[in-house]
């Protein structure tokens, strides 16, 4: 018997557990004959203190309670005197947080931030040609509306600046003179425009209707290249879902008093006075065209203030960040997994897509696993993504959780190649 030192012995025996990765390898024996090992991978021992990776609705933010609502305006009408001050107390915190400037207009409007985009679409699109351009789902669905339900191209050039999943158009082709139709952050891919959309003329003629849905309060808006910009507060801030908001630049406000479309019919919203020519400003100051949920309100004031206590929207912008780092890391060092964004610096921070080297049903496997494990839920990629993962990393996710997740996506792909 060839004996070993102590000390030479337990390394050894620490090694050889690392390369084998098990913990527990059972074998019985039968009729003489020894049944077929079960090598079961070791678990991770640490998991997320929260597994909500959502991309929308998304986590709430740390130290979410209820209790703490202000529930004044609960079982009143929005059109109370409280009603009133807390919908415009949502309005301008969203303005200081956002550093929007002071002559633009903010909104609170129906239907998500699908609705508040396709208000801004079918009150001002049509005066001039339209670029739109598109990378993922929804920017796609607005080129769809624009051309099936606006039929704009009865009466003006619409462009389509279109990539693949994973890229970006080649924007230089956005004309100044055009208005101009594109999501600030890609959804559903994971790739975002360039920092500071100097694709964007300062000296542009027409508008650029941005989708900013998943970027606001996470990465820079650069107000003075945006002229209608919309969000849900059910992304970033972790919100609920069903209200969107519309903010307007004085351009955009110029467009609504000057051009009325003569090919569609426009239901209450954003339009102007007939009687003045004049934008209706109670939209603007917390009269909303629906009845809005006050629970949902009182949510998102809350949100906000959570904000204000990170640092505002560069404290919100950095949590995004570091997040993302930690995804990068993770994925520089395993082979078998890579971002669906091809260009670093036009990666998403918070709807962080992947792709992995498994085929579509592995990676259903693979998401199941870990929401079995109660380690990550909804992470499955987009519908009509490739096959993928999503894992947001927006500014309510926790650093701490994103890296405790990591062990888990590499004990989660073990198991299911194996």
């Amino acid at each position: 018997m060839i004996r070993f030192p102590t000390r030479t012995a337990a390394l050894l025996a620490n090694n050889a557990l690392r390369r084998i990765n098990v913990s527990t390898a059972v074998c019985t024996s039968f009729s003489g004959k020894f049944c077929t090992s079960r090598m079961m991978s070791s678990a991770p021992l640490v998991k997320p203190v929260n597994p909500e990776f959502s991309s929308g609705p998304c986590k709430k933010h740390p130290g979410f309670d209820m209790n703490l609502f202000d529930k004044r305006t609960l079982g009143r009408s929005h059109r109370s005197k409280i009603g009133k001050e807390r919908l415009a107390l949502a309005i301008s915190e969203t303005k200081r947080i956002l550093k929007i400037p002071s002559d633009y207009r903010v909104g609170i409007v129906p239907a998500s931030d699908t609705g508040a985009y396709e208000m801004a679409m079918w009150n001002m699109l049509g005066a001039r040609d339209v670029d739109v351009c598109h990378w993922e789902s929804f920017g796609k669905g607005w080129f769809a509306d624009a051309i099936q339900h606006l039929k704009l191209r009865d009466a003006v050039t619409v462009n389509e600046l279109t990539a693949d999943y994973g890229e970006l158009p080649d924007l230089s082709k956005v004309s100044p003179t055009n208005d101009v139709c594109f999501t600030f952050n890609g959804t559903t891919s994971g790739v975002r425009v360039p920092d500071g959309c100097e694709f964007i003329s300062d000296h542009r003629e027409g508008l650029t209707l941005c989708d900013a849905t998943s970027a606001c309060f996470a990465m820079n808006m650069p107000w003075e290249k945006l002229d209608v910009t919309t969000y849900s507060w059910q992304k970033v801030l972790g919100g609920e879902g069903a209200h969107g908001v519309l903010i307007l630049s004085p351009r955009a406000v110029e467009r609504l008093e000057t051009f009325v479309p003569s090919n569609r019919p426009l239901a209450e919203n954003i339009s102007t006075n007939k009687k003045k020519n004049k934008l209706d400003e109670g939209v603007f100051k917390g009269a909303t065209i629906n009845t809005p949920s006050m629970l949902a309100v009182e949510d998102y004031i809350d949100a906000l203030s959570w904000a204000d206590s990170v640092g505002g929207v560069d404290g919100l912008i950095q949590i995004s960040q570091n997040n993302l780092v930690v995804v990068e890391n993770f994925v520089d060092e395993n082979e078998w997994i890579d971002f669906l964004a091809k260009d670093k610096s036009t990666r998403s921070s918070t709807s962080v897509c992947l792709t992995l080297d498994l085929g579509p049903k592995e990676i259903k496997e693979f998401v199941a696993l870990l929401e079995k494990e109660n380690v990550a839920l909804d992470i499955g990629g987009y519908r009509d993504a490739p096959p993928s993962i999503r894992i947001w990393c927006g500014s309510t996710v926790e650093t701490s959780d994103v890296k405790a997740l990591m062990p888990w996506l590499e004990w989660a792909y073990n198991e299911v190649k194996k």
